[in-house]
């Protein structure tokens, strides 16, 4: 069961964040869905999922990835996304250091260009090192980039975080960022 909760959480998320347009579903401007159209789209689209096992998902997503709206009528991915959606973060401080964790075969790009957010509304850092490496391991051996966040702030660069605690930033240009 537990493989089939992560299977089924990684469509939610390509749904949620990329492609709603795969089982019919349609996001509003604040990337919400209505739960009901996303576990019927899901079911006609032969995976199987009821209201318990959505919740059973947004809650044990070890990423928290998801989130309800307070009367869980509908549902939306907290950041991570490849089309427009206004997620209604504001803007805020950041740790003086944040942290971009990237596999080492782009280093050579992130040196000469800085770090791109590519198909995402942004660029993703962390607050550690160990999530970093835990980001950056998934695409091959990992590579810790240290951002001079304080920085970029101070000289007029907007931050976000998302409701899982992901630190978000436009582009980053390759003087704010330290290669160790």
């Amino acid at each position: 069961m537990a493989n089939n909760l992560v299977k089924l959480g990684k469509f939610i998320s390509l749904v949620l964040r990329h492609s709603p347009e795969t089982i019919g579903l349609k996001l509003d401007e604040n990337g919400w869905a209505d739960v009901e159209e996303l576990i019927s789209g899901m079911n006609k689209k032969g995976r199987r999922i009821n209201y318990d096992t959505l919740n059973e998902i947004v809650e044990t997503n070890n990423k928290k990835r998801y989130e309800f709206s307070e009367d869980h009528k509908r549902i939306r991915a907290c950041q991570g996304h490849s089309i427009d959606v206004d997620l209604e973060l504001k803007p805020v401080q950041p740790p003086e250091f944040l942290y971009h964790g990237t596999a080492v075969q782009n280093l050579s790009v992130i040196k000469a260009d800085g770090i791109k957010k590519i198909k995402r509304q942004y660029v993703h850092l962390s607050e550690d090192h160990d999530t970093a490496y835990n980001v950056g391991s998934r695409h091959g051996k990992a590579y810790i980039i240290k951002v001079l966040s304080g920085e970029m702030y101070r000289n007029g660069k907007n931050f976000y975080i998302s409701k899982n605690n992901v630190w978000l930033s436009e582009d980053i240009e390759s003087k704010y960022l330290v290669f160790e």
